[in-house]
């Protein structure tokens, strides 16, 4: 097992690894709408912070040379599944098509009260 920690990406905000390698598949941490550049919480809507959150899962997963189109599970945490819909189309947006298996549940509070966070299992092709 390998841990990765990448510098594009927002850095952990606790003490974990941003994504771990075993065998040919990747498992991501969550993330949020962190902004890389200022380290905050970028936008106060769903939609905004769930283009961040999956831009930066998709910075994670750049590390291996991998994209959102490698993902295979995702688990989404909404803050308020009121929010359901609005993370629905920009998920689906960003993932072009894609359809991993997914589970969302609402969560009473997300870190730094982030609207939504998203972790993600992606395989490398082989």
């Amino acid at each position: 097992m390998e841990k990765f920690i990448f510098e594009k990406a927002p850095p952990a905000i606790g003490p974990y690894s941003h994504a771990v390698k075993t065998g040919n598949l990747i498992f991501c941490s969550g993330q949020a709408a962190l902004d890389p550049a200022t380290h905050k919480l970028k936008g106060t809507d769903i939609a905004t912070q769930t283009t961040q959150t999956l831009t930066n899962l998709n910075t994670v997963l750049g590390g291996f040379g991998l994209s959102l189109q490698n993902i295979v599970k995702t688990t989404v945490f909404l803050k308020n599944m009121e929010d359901f819909a609005g993370m629905n189309a920009v998920y689906s947006e960003m993932m072009n098509g894609h359809k991993p298996a997914r589970s969302t549940v609402a969560v009473k509070q997300n870190p730094l009260d982030a609207l939504v966070e998203i972790e993600g299992i992606a395989e490398i092709p082989e």
